[in-house]
């Protein structure tokens, strides 16, 4: 339904450069040429409508992105680039040390936060268990995110989550004896010992997407 579709439009109709990445039901389109943009929407509405469904009111937005807009947002007087929420990932018009453009990933903060949340309410479960155990399972939890969102630029958030998950790990541990006094000495001791610390897993897009020869 949409797949084929966009290929037929891209062929038929575009003026510039279309791109489209996927996932599942979520998508973004990419267009070099802004007023395929809003002919883009109006038929991609059309086509919906066709088999009964619709695009969502809140999620779907155009928005001047890449490495021409801060310059001619700047031009205009309309402020920096608009940010955009993609696969856990929010996506920055950024550059880097050298000034070019890049896009930067940072984390969702309210996947951030819903993650927290679920080791909260597990390390409560989990009060109880001798602590060489909750630090294996911590260790898991936060691997696994690292194995995601440990992109380039996305370190402080990663960082912070490390950071987070100790001092709630630290805050249960304290409650388990009203007499024992976990130090942040001691527990920084605890979680260098069981808690990996994140580095970037993922190298940038166009080292990963290069051709090989």
């Amino acid at each position: 339904m949409l797949d084929l579709w966009v290929a037929w439009w891209r062929d038929h109709h575009a003026h510039g450069e279309v791109i489209i990445v996927r996932w599942a039901d979520d998508f973004v389109v990419g267009f070099e040429d802004e007023q395929d943009a809003r002919q883009f929407l109006v038929g991609l509405r059309e086509r919906f409508a066709r088999f009964g469904l619709e695009l969502h009111p809140d999620k779907t937005r155009l928005l001047e992105f890449g490495r021409h807009a801060a310059w001619k947002r700047r031009r205009r007087g309309a402020g920096k680039p608009e940010t955009f929420d993609f696969l856990g990932f929010t996506h920055i018009c950024a550059t880097n040390r050298a000034g070019r453009f890049w896009i930067k990933r940072i984390t969702i903060a309210k996947r951030m936060r819903a993650k927290l949340a679920e080791i909260k309410i597990e390390l409560k479960r989990r009060w109880h268990h001798p602590i060489p155990e909750q630090g294996q399972w911590l260790a898991s939890v936060l691997r696994g995110h690292y194995a995601y969102y440990a992109v380039p630029g996305n370190s402080d958030a990663v960082n912070d989550l490390r950071f987070q998950a100790t001092r709630l790990w630290r805050k249960r541990l304290r409650r388990r004896s009203q007499r024992a006094r976990l130090n942040w000495v001691r527990m920084k001791r605890i979680a260098n010992r069981w808690l990996p610390r994140p580095r970037v897993m993922h190298p940038f897009p166009e080292v990963r997407f290069a051709a090989r020869t």
